[in-house]
């Protein structure tokens, strides 16, 4: 007998019910003036910590450049031909975090 995990409470409702429900998280964090605003330091910190994550996975860059390219040759090609852009599809892929959380203030 297999067991199977289900979604429940906030995890089984819809994208855009957990964004409403976020947002009004958010609205009411900062009327409370509990809400976490960056400084520009911790920002430019966030920024470059995220980009070092992203690109320590090749496999990640890979695909983004060959995206990169497609598109770019795709443009040029409409360009050429005076062809209308067509709608292009969206791909992302996920990057697993490799370390634990760190303070969000380290500026260098």
């Amino acid at each position: 007998m297999e067991h199977t995990k289900r979604a429940s409470g906030f995890a089984s409702m819809d994208q855009r019910k957990q964004r409403e429900i976020a947002r009004k998280g958010g609205t009411a964090a900062h009327q409370k003036g509990t809400a976490h605003e960056f400084t520009t330091e911790e920002a430019r910190y966030a920024g470059r910590k995220g980009g070092q994550q992203v690109s320590a996975n090749r496999n990640h860059m890979m695909e983004i450049g060959r995206l990169g390219g497609r598109r770019s040759a795709e443009s040029r090609r409409n360009r050429a031909s005076g062809a209308q852009p067509q709608e292009s599809v969206e791909v992302t892929t996920s990057v697993p975090s490799q370390q634990p959380e760190e303070p969000a203030v380290h500026p260098q």
